[in-house]
Order: C-alpha cells, then structure tokens, then sequence
C-alpha cells in the first residue's frame, strides 16, 4: 500500500464488524467501532456501514464524508442528462457513436467518476487506481451499484460491464503491457490544486489531495502513455494550467473551468 504519513483506521457501525475487519486486514490499518471517543485519535477513517464505505475527517470543519457513488446525485444525473456525446470529455476522447466500442485506460482513476461517464456512452474502460484506500473506495462503488442495477435498468446494468478496476500503479501496468491488449485512448487526470468556487469542493479535493498526495509522476505517465495508445491521450487539466510535462499536446477543448488536452497518434477510424 502507498505509504499513509497522518493517522487512519477503519471503523464500523454496529453489525458490520466483519465486512470491516476484512478490510482492514487488506489494507493494514487498525479497526475501531465508530464512536465520538474516536474523534481524537485518527484524523481519518475509512467508515463501513449501511451506506457504504466512506472516507470521513474526524476533526473540526469536516467537510463531510466521500464516497464512491454511482446510483444517485450528480454524477447519476450527469449521466442522464450531461450532453452524451456531444459533452467534451467525450469529444476529447473521441466518441462519435455508442455503436464506437473504444477501449478507453483511465491510469488515474480517482472515484471513478469520468471513467463512468464514458463506460455510459459505449466504451470499454479499465479503471487504474494505485492507492489502495481509493482503489476500496471504488470496489464498494461499483459493488452496491450492482446491487441495485436491475431497478436502474438495462442501460444502468450494462455500464458495470464494460467496468474493469484494477488497483496498480499505472507505469507498472503500461510497462507490462503486450501489443495485443494496448488501449485506443489513454485518460489521465492528475492530481491537481482545487479551482473550484465552491467551498464544499474545495474541502473534498483537499481531503483527496492529503489522501493521495501529489503525481509527482505524471510527466513519466504521460511520456508512456503516448508510446503505448493506439490512437491518443487525453490529459485533463484546470483551464489556466501550463501543459503537463510542457509537452504541448495537438489540440484542446475548453470549457468554463476544465481544459483537455489531446495527443494523437493518428486519427481514430468512423
């Protein structure tokens, strides 16, 4: 597991203390019941109960729990009503058509959420996670929407499998792969400073930030990743940011405050 340099544990409500002690024996942390007593002794933790697993701070200010969440909320709705398509995460990457069945290498997966989105609109993704606590994040993610898919629908349903999580560090994994199995789109969103107006975003992207730390590795990434896609990479960046690597990329998509920024390799066939 990457290295956790601030206190965390695992705590459970009442009658999930065997779901959490498997966790917690996977990813080597200590295991608590969840009580205001806790408060003091870890700054965060990793909470299982009836709603999931949740990343939580126990200290003042909180800016309440994260989760991996794909049945409702924001993400559910901008599945429904994003812009398909015509969105530019998926003009960034290339989607024309659902009828398009691209293989898409999301290498910084995060909470899984542009991973979704582009799994909704017809492409293969396999989402790469190297922290472990985010990677678990994401597991129960995709596990309680299974649980509930067949209330959300065939569409809903036929998203999770075209899902793969893998929990790895990306450059070992690109480094291993074989000719027979490279991606037609490599995906990278690095860890970057919240630009967000909002104050609740902010906190969410600082909690991640501590979580995570920085990808100090992200120019290696990048220079492997456009030797191993087929036909481009995709990096998403603040709209003010400078190319990653200084590398500058064949074109971009703007929007209000997101910038992609497309290497291509050669043109992605109709």
């Amino acid at each position: 597991m990457n290295e956790v340099v601030f206190p965390i544990s695992v705590m459970f409500f009442d009658g999930l203390e065997d779901r959490a002690s498997m966790l917690a024996t996977k990813l080597k942390l200590p295991l608590l019941a969840y009580s205001k007593s806790n408060e003091i002794q870890s700054n965060l933790a990793l909470l299982v109960s009836n709603y999931g697993l949740e990343v939580i701070h126990l200290g003042k200010h909180s800016p309440g729990p994260i989760s991996c969440n794909f049945t409702t909320g924001s993400l559910d709705y901008r599945r429904l009503h994003g812009g398909g398509k015509n969105q530019n995460l998926a003009k960034a990457i290339g989607i024309k058509s659902i009828k398009q069945k691209l293989y898409i290498m999301d290498v910084t997966a995060g909470l899984g959420r542009d991973a979704f989105i582009l799994a909704s609109l017809g492409a293969k993704v396999l989402m790469l996670e190297r922290n472990d606590i985010l990677a678990a994040l994401l597991a129960d993610g995709i596990y309680r929407a299974r649980m509930i898919e067949e209330e959300k629908g065939e569409d809903f349903k036929k998203i999770f499998k075209r899902i793969t999580l893998i929990n790895n560090d990306s450059i070992d994994y690109l480094n291993t792969l074989e000719d027979i199995s490279i991606p037609d789109i490599v995906y990278i969103d690095p860890m970057f400073p919240p630009r967000q107006k909002s104050s609740q975003v902010k906190k969410e992207m600082q909690l991640l930030q501590r979580l995570i730390g920085s990808d100090e590795d992200s120019d290696k990434l990048l220079a492997l990743a456009k030797s191993k896609a087929r036909y481009r990479v995709v990096v998403k960046r603040p709209i003010h940011a400078k190319f990653l690597s200084d590398q500058e990329p064949s074109y971009s998509l703007k929007g209000k405050s997101t910038r992609y920024d497309i290497y291509s390799n050669k043109k992605i066939p109709d």
